[in-house]
This record gives C-alpha cells, structure tokens and sequence, in this order.
C-alpha cells in the first residue's frame, strides 16, 4: 500500500549518528550535499535535488562538511524490486520535490484533506522510484513486460497471456525470468497491482462506493473474485476494509529510528 508512516524534515544538520529503519526511507536534499555510509563501508554522495532510497534494515549514517537540508519520508508496504541502496538524481522539473512538500505538509496534519490524500501521495512517490530505480539488473525484457502490465491493469480485458505470446521468447521462459527477477510471476504483479489500487479506490470512497464499481476501476470484471482475493490479502472484504489511519506527527525524527546493538 505504500503507506506514509513518517515524514520529517532536517534543517541545516552537519550529521546523523548511524541507525535504521523497519521500513523504506526516502531523502530528498533540499539543499547541501552529503554522504551516506553503511555497515560495509560502502558509500553513497549526494547532493541538491537528489534522493536517496534505503531498504529495511540498513544502517547507516549521514555525514556533511557544510551541512544539508532534507525533507524524509518513511513508506510501509512498498515493494520495490532492488534490496540496495541507491540515488534517483535530482529532477530538473522540480516535480518530485513538489511530492515531498506536500507528503510533509499533509502527514503534519495541515490539510484538511490529509486521511484522502496522505495515501495518494505515498502512491505517488513510490511509483516515481520504481520508475527510476537502476534497470541494470534487470532483463530488458522484464522491464517490458512490468512497464505494459502497469500501462494495462485497470482494462478488465486486458489478457496478460495474448500478450507475453506476442514476445519473442517462450511464455514459460518469461514468467520464470520475470519471477526470478521481480520475485513474483506476471500474473502476481498484475493482481497485486489491481488489489492495490482497488484498495485505494476503496479508501477514496470512504465507506460510500460500491464494491462492483472498485473492481471494475482496478481491472476486475468479476466483483466476487475481486472480493475472495482482496481477503486474501488484506484478511478482511472490500466492505470491511478501512485503511489505516497516518500516524499522529511526532516532532522528533529519532522516534522512527531503531539503534542497533
């Protein structure tokens, strides 16, 4: 689901003493540069505009000789594919930074909208990573099939299949290249994808939708097979289902941080 759980902000800071995450972090600089350190003595640089993604369970440290500025932002249930640490650089049209503000702007409770759009913005951002994580691990070929699924899920009649026989490789072949690299089949990325987004469009409604209406948006023809794998997921029906409610803000960005032994 992509859920905000934190967002912060550091002023001028010249470090950041070494810890981690139970979850995804994202670091925008808003001004400064600096480097980040991991256990393994590995480094990443970076500098105004840029973002640095970490996995779970990393620690790590941030350190500056002139000191940065950062907006940061924890996400939970994000599934992104690299398991490393790595640098979106920075985005010349000012987008992404736009997404961070108003992320932070909403999570510190300052939108009256905040428990509708908090979640649209925790979608937003982790959809810009995942269309920007490095590719070179990846198949070129995986990276096809994932960008059409994401083109093509809301289409009821979108026929996953039809359209893998279309590649010039065998069907078999793809679906276990694409799970040896995604962690999943095209089939599981394209019903996580749809149970996803028929769980945000539930949480749009607030209560008032209608179930058949949140299938059909997020590429389910049939409501009742909607249903049965939306529990599967969540544990609960779409009728049942209320999304978790962002955090109450805490002044003190350490209280996200877990000190390891």
């Amino acid at each position: 689901m992509n859920q905000i759980v934190y967002a912060g902000k550091h002023t001028l800071t010249l470090s950041v003493s070494r810890h981690m995450h139970t979850t995804w972090e994202l670091i925008y600089c808003t001004s400064g540069k600096g480097t980040l350190t991991f256990d393994d003595q590995s480094t990443l640089n970076y500098g105004t505009g840029d973002v640095a993604v970490l996995p779970p369970a990393l620690p790590h440290s941030n350190r500056s000789d002139e000191g940065f500025t950062n907006i940061h932002i924890n996400l939970a249930n994000a599934t992104f594919v690299d398991t490393e640490p790595f640098i979106l650089p920075a985005d010349p049209n000012g987008f992404l930074l736009n997404a961070f503000q108003a992320a932070f702007y909403y999570y510190s409770g300052a939108g009256a909208d905040q428990s509708l759009l908090l979640p649209v913005y925790g979608q937003l951002l982790a959809a810009f990573v995942a269309s920007r994580q490095p590719d070179s691990p990846r198949s070129e070929v995986v990276h096809e099939i994932k960008n059409h699924i994401l083109q093509n899920y809301p289409d009821c009649n979108f026929d996953l299949n039809a359209y893998l026989r279309t590649l010039p490789f065998n069907s078999e072949y793809l679906k276990k290249l694409f799970k040896k690299e995604t962690g999943m089949t095209p089939l599981q990325y394209l019903t996580d994808k749809r149970l996803e987004n028929g769980a945000n469009a539930l949480a749009m409604y607030a209560g008032k939708g209608n179930i058949s209406e949140a299938a059909h948006l997020c590429g389910f023809a049939e409501p009742l097979y909607f249903s049965r794998l939306f529990k599967r997921k969540y544990g609960v029906s779409p009728r049942q289902y209320q999304p978790e409610q962002p955090a109450a803000p805490i002044t003190d960005s350490d209280r996200m941080k877990v000190i390891p032994l």
